[in-house]
């Protein structure tokens, strides 16, 4: 399916104004449906009786179920990446790149999506928690994430030991787990919290968070003596 995934995207053609509108539909219902249900309980009936289409045209479209999710979950990717490397160039312009900010830059663009980008976004959280949660899809994150979650692990292991890079790594994935559950169980943080704060707000507490635990993983490899 990568090899398949990447030939496709080189050879994209243009398609009608009308196509790509019932494409984006199309795209929506299966983003939703993959989020609520997951990869195996999702179903390409459900997501034809979403987008209002003929169950064929989700086939044309997405080219069966597993090719579908993988275009599902690429199709916000790239807009990220390309966010989050912006951030970081502009962070780098002020010449301030330490730790936390090196996590801000990574962090708060899918925040600030999640906020203001409606409900598709958070489905889509949703969806980046579940690939990063299942090793079957080891193919598709090497695709999509991989690359940017590697510039940006190098930019902040420059900040400890050569050695610790394995426990900066470690540090994170632990990031990312938190930062996916900041979005997707904010219900259970007004629960046991004393009401509910918007996303964005939670941005500083969470990078302290995170660049906190990274010192932690770091300085245990460190005590462990590699």
């Amino acid at each position: 399916m990568k090899h398949e995934f990447l030939e496709e995207k080189q050879r994209q053609r243009a398609s009608s104004q009308r196509a790509l509108q019932t494409r984006e539909r199309i795209m929506d219902a299966a983003e939703q449906e993959f989020a609520r249900n997951g990869y195996d309980g999702a179903s390409i009936r459900s997501i034809a009786s979403e987008a209002e289409v003929p169950v064929a045209l989700v086939n044309h479209h997405g080219g069966g179920k597993e090719a579908l999710f993988w275009r599902v979950v690429a199709r916000r990717a790239e807009d990220l990446s390309t966010a989050r490397q912006e951030a970081l160039s502009t962070q780098d312009a002020k010449g301030n790149s330490s730790v936390p900010e090196l996590l801000r830059c990574f962090i708060a663009p899918l925040l600030e999506r999640a906020d203001h980008g409606g409900a598709q976004w958070l489905a889509y959280a949703r969806l980046v928690a579940y690939v990063s949660a299942d090793p079957r899809w080891e193919d598709l994150a090497a695709v999509c994430f991989d690359p940017t979650a590697q510039v940006f692990v190098d930019r902040i292991a420059a900040h400890y030991p050569t050695h610790a890079r394995a426990a900066v790594a470690s540090g994170f994935i632990y990031s990312i787990a938190a930062m996916l559950a900041l979005l997707t169980s904010q219900w259970r943080m007004t629960a046991l919290g004393d009401g509910r704060i918007e996303t964005s707000h939670r941005l500083d507490e969470l990078v302290a968070f995170c660049a906190s635990g990274i010192d932690g993983c770091a300085a245990q490899k460190a005590d462990l003596g590699h």
